[in-house]
Parts: structure tokens; sequence; C-alpha cells
């Protein structure tokens, strides 16, 4: 039993993408960081429509490698294939969006790790796993390279498996174009063509643009150099028209494009072409290997590629399987499909990474209440905050479903070392104790100090917020929240919005789900939410009704502590876990304010405060996992 649908093969690169739009490369002041080549643009557009899919390529031995790799593994693509090189370093491109018509680009690809792939790099038993095989035409430009794809090609047609080839013609890549040419798609070349011709045969799919069957076929004929590949091979052959969409040839050639089959087209407006081709190919991918007719998987086809367009961005644009279905079944309502807000938010929650369906949050963000403690000095709670690193990390020990809360200001070095550790970590940005909502001086009044922050931190607002507030503290409040979200989607941040209205005004079972939709209403869409311990299932059911009836793709909810004792807490936590939207816990004071105490207060060695704050958090993840065991066999 085969267990992956597709490996693709080839290039695999980090993109630094320019983020200013509508000027020239030169003048790029900042950059996105993504994944990009178009093998490996393919395997994370596949596997985010559902296809278990691999990558064979080589990266470097540093930052960047081990970016590939992770982002990869994040985007649910099979590494086993990545094999890393301890010589060269990972490929870089340099991109930029001038207009619908320019998009300057620089490839840093002397002597680079993707292409010293080789023939031992091939393993016959990842290929024997797969259901496909995809190569592209840029390795097939060196004799190295070419040999690696074509050992993979024999041995996926000898194990059965079905063979793709996206010509991908690039060239500069061929050593036809300087380097200052990377944008140039078509340079004619007897040679290009007949060293693609020479492989022609080997594929059951090929797939190009117009240009690129012309360096295939040697005319700029398309028709005639659609003939001339279909002289050399039997495969269905996909011709990619820009806005004219796409069609397929399963047989001989007609007289006109016109006459082959095609799928549905999709109007909207040329953003960024760059990447479109990969998520075409990702959707056409999907349509091929389940089987589909030639319309339907042209439809994904386009409709991917529309999405690709419409971005920022290569991978980062294409869709998941879920916000595909939901663009086909509603169809476009916005052009600039960047600017459809309900399409976007389902792009965004349903193409986040990492599972975090249990949250053990060990919440030490505090500062307000470390700093009002006896002995409490700056560099001392500082310091205290790492020994709550260390807690969080002796507990987790490398385990999935635990995390930190830490603030930037008095826990910033613990913050810090936590990076990379595999934690969950949440960063608050409120004023400690605040209301009307303020934040933290480093956010700035731009809220601009966001765009310091590491991707993988969650940013964490606290608001006082009640139904019965006034009109104007509501107001200055959600006008604050509803900023700080759009901020935080601009720097591709996740946020929690923990809220808290028992510190206002009396509550009862409607008044938190009443402030969610509130929220929702604004269309704020946190990733997270986090509320008090309810006291009532009627309470739970009722906030977690509203958050589905909103937001199907949440995360999810963390339940607070507010210094509750731990048999209390305990009782707190029993009741929700019996609801599936709630994932965990965020607890700080129960488990360290005690140690914090007699440890700023000089009474208390970092060992011992250390162990104590284990013990309690220990205590507090087995009380959790017991409640939601005991959930999980009653249902």
């Amino acid at each position: 039993m085969k267990t992956l649908d597709v490996i693709t093969i080839g290039r695999a690169s980090v993109d630094l993408y320019g983020a200013q739009v509508g000027g020239r490369l030169e003048d790029m002041g900042s950059f996105q960081k993504y994944i990009g080549g178009s093998p490996c643009n393919m395997a994370a557009g596949t596997a985010r429509l559902g296809l278990k899919s691999a990558l064979i390529t080589r990266v470097g031995d540093e930052h960047m490698g081990r970016f590939i790799r992770e982002e990869l593994a994040r985007e649910g693509v099979d590494v086993r294939g990545v094999i890393t090189d301890k010589e060269r370093l990972t490929a870089l491109v340099l991109l930029g969006i001038r207009d619908e018509e320019q998009f300057p680009l620089i490839f840093y690809r002397e002597n680079c790790a993707d292409m010293a792939l080789c023939e031992d790099d091939i393993d016959p038993a990842l290929i024997a796993d797969s259901r496909a095989v995809v190569a592209t035409g840029t390795h097939l430009s060196n004799p190295r390279t070419e040999a690696a794809t074509l050992k993979a090609l024999r041995l996926a047609r000898e194990t059965g498996a079905q063979t793709a080839l996206d010509i991908d013609y690039r060239p500069n890549l061929w050593g036809l174009a300087g380097h200052g040419d990377g944008e140039s798609r078509f340079i004619e070349s007897a040679q290009v063509t007949a060293k693609l011709q020479s492989t022609l045969h080997l594929f059951d799919l090929i797939v190009g643009t117009e240009e690129e069957f012309h360096i295939a076929g040697g005319t700029t004929d398309t028709v005639a150099a659609l003939r001339a590949v279909r002289a050399v091979s039997g495969a269905a052959l996909v011709c990619k028209r820009g806005a004219k969409g796409a069609v397929a040839f399963t047989g001989a050639i007609p007289d006109s494009l016109d006459d082959g089959e095609t799928g549905p087209g999709f109007p909207i407006e040329v953003f960024n072409v760059l990447g479109a081709g990969d998520g075409f190919m990702s959707g056409l991918l999907k349509g091929w290997l389940d089987g589909e007719n030639w319309p339907t998987a042209l439809k994904y086809a386009n409709a991917c590629g529309a999405f690709a367009v419409s971005r920022h961005g290569c991978t980062p644009a294409y869709p998941s399987w879920a916000e595909l279905q939901f663009f086909l079944d509603r169809g476009v309502v916005e052009k600039a499909l960047r600017k459809d807000q309900r399409l976007e938010q389902i792009h965004w929650a349903t193409n986040r990474h990492n599972d975090w369906s249990t949250m053990r949050v060990f919440a030490f963000d505090h500062r307000m209440q470390l700093e009002a403690m006896e002995g409490a000095t700056v560099e001392k709670i500082g310091a205290f905050k790492q020994l709550c690193l260390q807690a969080a990390l002796q507990v987790a020990g490398g385990k999935p479903g635990h995390g930190i809360l830490c603030d930037g200001r008095l826990g910033r070095s613990a913050l810090y070392k936590a990076a990379g550790t595999g934690l969950w970590i949440g960063r608050p940005v409120e004023w400690p104790g605040s209301r009307p909502l303020t934040l933290e001086p480093e956010i700035g009044p731009d809220f601009g100090g966001l765009s310091e922050w590491p991707l993988e931190h969650v940013v964490k607002v606290l608001c006082f917020y009640h139904p019965d507030d006034t009109a104007e503290m509501k107001a200055e409040q959600e006008a604050t929240v509803l900023r700080l979200f759009h901020a935080c989607r601009r720097n591709r941040l996740e946020m929690l919005l923990e809220i808290i209205p028992s510190k206002v005004a009396p509550v009862n079972d409607e008044t938190s789900a009443t402030i969610i939709q509130r929220f929702y209403d604004l269309g704020v869409y946190p990733d997270w939410w986090k509320l008090e311990p309810f006291t009532s299932n009627a309470a739970w059911t009722k906030a977690c009704d509203a958050i589905t009836r909103n937001d199907p793709h949440v995360r999810g909810i963390v339940v607070l502590g507010l210094d509750a004792p731990m048999d209390q807490l305990a009782d707190s936590l029993a009741l929700a876990a019996g609801h599936d939207l709630v994932k965990g816990f965020a607890v700080g004071r129960t488990i360290f304010a005690e140690a914090a105490r007699q440890w700023l207060a000089g009474t208390m060695s970092d060992a011992a405060a250390v162990a104590d704050m284990v013990a309690k958090y220990e205590n507090l993840c087995r009380v959790w996992d017991a409640a939601r065991a005991k959930k999980d066999v009653a249902a």
C-alpha cells in the first residue's frame, strides 16, 4: 500500500519577496521570507489540498536549509528525500512586484545545494511508496541532476507510478540569460529543445505555458509545438494560456487550441504572476491524482492559479482544500482576492501551522503582580522568569502540547531563550490592568513594534470588557482591539483575545457569549480565546456556540486561572474539559505565586523554586489530561 500521493523533484530555495509593491527591486526596503522553487512550491501546494506529498532535493547545512525543511514539515510535506548538503549553500531568490507585467527577480544559485542532487540521493523505497513522481525542466539542464531525475522516473515507471513534467522553462537557469534577466521566460535554444525532447516520452502528463511548449516543440507556433511534442510522447498535454485559462489534449492535437478540453476560469485581478504556475500545477495534480475528469482538474488548477496571482508570495498564496471548496461554491465576490475578507479569513485559518489541539500553558506574563511582591526589582523579576521557563521546559520534556505566556518587558531573556524549544509562545501587549485598554510602549503608537516579533509568537491581549460598559468605554476598547487584530494579520502573527468581564461587573451565563459575538460583529477573528473558568455548563455551551457559529476554524479556547486554589481550579478544568473547543489551560499564579514570593524575598533557592513550580505545573497537566480523558471515554 503506497502512503504517498506525489513526489516532486528539483529546486528548493528561499524566496526573499520585496514587501513593497510598485517599485524597483533596487528600492525595496524589506523582504518577506518564504519557501520557493517550483518543486518545493508544488509539494506544499498539493499538501494543502490534502494530498500526501514529498520532495526530493538538497538544501544547505545552514539556517536557510533548516528553514526549508522545517517549513515543509509544517506544511505536511514528507521530508525524507530532503538531503542536507554540507558543502553548498541553499539557493536564494530575490523577487519583487513592479506592476502587472514586471516582476523582477534575481536567482542566487551558483553551485547551490539543489543542483548537486545526484543519483545516490534517489531512494528506491521512497519512489516505490508514491503514486506519482513530478519532475521539472530545470533539473534536466545539468548532467548530474538530469541523471538523478531520470533514475527517479525510471523507478517510478517500474513501480507503477504515474509521471508528470512541469516544463518550468527559465532561460536563466539553462545558462541562456544573464543574472539580471531572471524574469525572462523564453529564449529559443535548439539545445534545450533537444534535451527536453529526449525525455518527453517518459511522462504521462506534460504541463507548460505556450512559451514552454514552444521550447519543448522547437517552434513558436503553439499548435505546431504541441504536435511536435505529441510526436514523441503520448502524455496528456496541458497548455496554460494565461487569462484564457488552460486546455488539455489527450489525443491528436486539433487545429485550434480552443478545441481541447477546458475548465472554467475566474475573473480576478492580476497582482503577482510569480508562482502562479506552481499553484496551477498543485490544483491540476489534485484533480489528476483523484481521478477527476479534465474539466474538473482544470477547474481546480485555474482556481489555484487565481489565488496565486492575487496574493503576495508563492506558497503562502496557495489555498487549503476547505478554502478551495468554499471559493468554488461561492464564486468571485471581490476580484482582488486578497481583499475578500471572508475568503482571507478562511485562507488564514485553514493554513496555520502546527497542531495545538492540546494546550497546557504556564502563564508567567504577569508584571504588575510580580512588581508588587516584596524584594522585587526589574532584574530579579527577569531572573525569576527564566526559572519559570526552566520549569516549563522540564515539564514539557520535548513533548508536544505545552506552552508559555511571557512578556517582552520584564521577561525578555526568558522569552528569547524559549525560541525554537517547541513550546507554544504567547506574548502580552496590554499595559497591565489598563481600562480602557492601552498597550505596552514597545508596541508603539502605530503598532509597528509587532514587525519585530518572531512569527512563532502569539499576540495575547487582555481586555476588561463588559456588555454594560458605557458607549464611550466600549468604543475606545473596541477600536484598540480591532486595530490590533489587523496589525497581527499584517505581520503574520496569531492573536489570542482574553476577556474577563467578572472583574468589571456581575456576570451570568450569557455575558461572555455576548462579548464574543460583539467582537466577531466588529470583524475581529482571534485565533485563540482565553476565557475565565465558568461555573456552569450553560455558560460554556453558549460561549462555544458563539465562537463556532462565527469561526468554525478557530484554534480554540484556553482557560485562565485567576490565582484560584488548585482544588478549585481542578473543578473548573473538569467542567471546561467537557467542551471540545476548550483545548486546555493558561494558568500562572496558581503555579508560580508561592515560589515567586519566597524567591524574591530571598528565602528560596533557584533549584527549590524550579522544583516547586515543576510539581504544581505537572499536577495541573495531570488534572487536565485526566479530565479530557474522562470526557473522551464518556463520548
